[in-house]
Parts: C-alpha cells; sequence; structure tokens
C-alpha cells in the first residue's frame, strides 16, 4: 500500500524537547528543615515531674550574667535543646504551676508576695499604656500600627525588670529583660503567639531560679500573674488587631494562647460537677469563667470567633468529649510538647543565658 512503511526503513522516532521531560525539583532546605521538625514533635517526649527549679548561687555581680539571646538555629540545636536538662527543668516549673492550682478557683483569696506585687504593679502599668495609646483608624482588620507605638514603650523594659528585681538582683536584669521584651508580641510584624508567651513563663522561670518567685508563690503566680498577662494580651489582640503569630487555624488549639488551657484544665482536675462536657454549655461558660481559666479561655473564643465550637475550634472541641479533667491536662501537656516546645518556627525565637543555659 502507498502508506505502507518499507520493512527495512528505520523507525521514525520523535524528539524528546527538554521541557518534556519529567525532573525532579530539588527539595528545598526550608522543606527538609519541616519534615525534621515534623518528625522531632512526633519523638520528644521530655521526662517531667513538677518541680520548682534550684536556686542559683554564686552570682556576685552583673558580669556572671549576659543577655539572653537565640542560640536554636537548626532542628539539630532544638533536638539538643530538647534533651537537655534545662528543658526538663522548664517544663517541671510548668507542671509545677499546674500541681499547686488543681482545685483552686481564680477569685478565692491568696496570699501575695512583695515579688508577686511587683510583678502586678508590671502588667498594671502595661495595661494602662494601652489606654494612652488608642488604635488609629484605619481600613484594615488586623495590625493596627498605634501597637508600634505601645511597644516602643517597651525599650525602657530594663526599668521595669530592675523594679521586680530589687535592689539585690538588679545587676540581673540584663539577662532577664530579652525575656520580658519578647513577651508581648512583635512590633514589626505585629503579631502575638505561643513564642511571645512561652517567654513570659521563661521570665517567670528565671525568677524562680533567682528566689524570687517559691513554691508558696505559685498559687497567686497563676491566679494573679498569668491571669493578669492573660487579660492584658486580650487587651492588646481587641485593640490593636494583633496578628496571629504562626498559628494553625481552627486545627490548632488556639490562634495565640496555649498554656492558660493548661493551667485551666489543671484548676479543674477532680471537679465534683463541673466536666469537659460542660465546655458546650454556654450558660456554665458564662457562670465560671470568672473561677477557672479554660472558661475564660473558651469564652474569649466565643466572643471572638462566630459560630459554634465545633466549627471554630475543633481541637477544643474534640477536648469536650474526653472523660475526665486528668485527661485532658496531660494531653494538653503533650500537646504543648510537640506544639511549642518541639517546633522550630518557634523555638528558634526562644532565648538562651545563664539562667535558662544552652547545652554545648
Amino acid at each position: 500500500m502507498q502508506n505502507e512503511r518499507p520493512i527495512d526503513s528505520t523507525p521514525v522516532t520523535t524528539p524528546i524537547r527538554p521541557s518534556m521531560r519529567r525532573t525532579r525539583s530539588p527539595v528545598s532546605q526550608r522543606e527538609l528543615d519541616f519534615a525534621s521538625s515534623r518528625a522531632l514533635q512526633q519523638e520528644t517526649r521530655i521526662a517531667a515531674e513538677p518541680q520548682m527549679p534550684e536556686v542559683v548561687d554564686g552570682l556576685t555581680g552583673s558580669p556572671r550574667m549576659r543577655p539572653a539571646t537565640k542560640r536554636v538555629h537548626s532542628i539539630d540545636d532544638l533536638r539538643k535543646f530538647l534533651e537537655s536538662s534545662s528543658a526538663r527543668e522548664f517544663l517541671q516549673f510548668i507542671l509545677s504551676l499546674g500541681e499547686a492550682v488543681r482545685g483552686i478557683k481564680l477569685t478565692e483569696e491568696v496570699e501575695v508576695s512583695a515579688s508577686v506585687h511587683r510583678l502586678l504593679d508590671c502588667l498594671t502599668k502595661l495595661s494602662a499604656w494601652v489606654d494612652e495609646i488608642p488604635p488609629l483608624e484605619q481600613t484594615m482588620r488586623y495590625g493596627n500600627v498605634a501597637f508600634r507605638d505601645w511597644h516602643d514603650k517597651l525599650e525602657f523594659s530594663n526599668q521595669l525588670v530592675e523594679e521586680i528585681l530589687g535592689d539585690e538582683w538588679r545587676f540581673a536584669s540584663v539577662e532577664l529583660t530579652p525575656y520580658l521584651y519578647d513577651s508581648f508580641g512583635n512590633k514589626s510584624r505585629i503579631d502575638y503567639g505561643t513564642g511571645h508567651e512561652t517567654n513570659f513563663f521563661a521570665f517567670l522561670f528565671c525568677l524562680a531560679k533567682l528566689g524570687l518567685i517559691v513554691e508558696t508563690d505559685r498559687v497567686a503566680v497563676v491566679t494573679r500573674v498569668v491571669r493578669s498577662y492573660l487579660d492584658l494580651m486580650r487587651k492588646l489582640q481587641m485593640t490593636y488587631g494583633l496578628e496571629p503569630a504562626g498559628s494553625s487555624g481552627v486545627w490548632g488549639l488556639d490562634d495565640y494562647q496555649f498554656l492558660p488551657f493548661v493551667l485551666g484544665a489543671a484548676q479543674l482536675i477532680n471537679h465534683p460537677t463541673l466536666t469537659p462536657a460542660s465546655l458546650l454549655d454556654d450558660s456554665v461558660v458564662n457562670a465560671q469563667e470568672s473561677h477557672f481559666m479554660l472558661f475564660g479561655c473558651v469564652n474569649f473564643i466565643r466572643k471572638m470567633k462566630k459560630g459554634p465550637l465545633s466549627e471554630t475550634s475543633p481541637y477544643l472541641f474534640d477536648v469536650t468529649k474526653v472523660p475526665t479533667w486528668t485527661k485532658v491536662y496531660s494531653g494538653l501537656i503533650k500537646m504543648y510538647q510537640g506544639e511549642v516546645l518541639s517546633k522550630f518556627p518557634i523555638m528558634q525565637h526562644f532565648l538562651f543565658g545563664r539562667l535558662i543555659s544552652f547545652p554545648e
């Protein structure tokens, strides 16, 4: 036939153009870090029991202290920290606070020491700054630039820290000031998240290492100091529209906070009538928000997000299905290790000095 190709002819082939070839894009370092970070989150379990840190000795003056700085620059650095005594002691401090407030309401009378009074005075002063610096009129929902004016006043946070430390420990402000400065959000991005919250708890931990927060202060630290800090951060969020820093959206526990949920669950362990399912009852939430931190957290979410908890906060909704507060508490502690302490994007901003040392 006319169109048939001769049997002995060479087959016709179509050359493959370079654009047709399938090539695998090289994996970026960011993708490798993300994969390594996810693996680290799954494998990390810090062995810790409730315990206040030992008070440091041998501090004779400012030459023994140094400004706290960032030391986590890689996944290996993060792993080194998580395996260190510093990570264990920090988590033990948080567990110790949780242990102290089991069965304790926020509204109960509690002894307030001089150190705790100074902390509260500091937070009251920061709250007053918000009243002095109103938000600017702008079309954007988030990121009111007036927050930068508020944050500018933190440039003198060393004075606030010195007032908290008192004359005896004033020299330690060189190390503690960066923790307080980084506790209230980022000035340039106008955001706030669990990394900033963790720095505030690191600041409290350092005070405990200096002996300025002692075992008998633990209840007051949670029911007065942490509550005041939480009130201040909500005030900042609502006034200046802070962006959630590193939020997981609806699949995270909360856009901004984590440890108030942990300590709030600790308060409710063995409560005779309130159960995790009580978080779904609006009337109960309204009645208990001033007494229990967790109910206050849920009520704040309800005010900020429209819709049922199952849609706005699926993970928190799952918490309501857990049978006991003990299981909720232990689950949140594990989640904090995985979702905060083991997350490189968060912990790369964590600070280390002499009181919270980076393992060499």
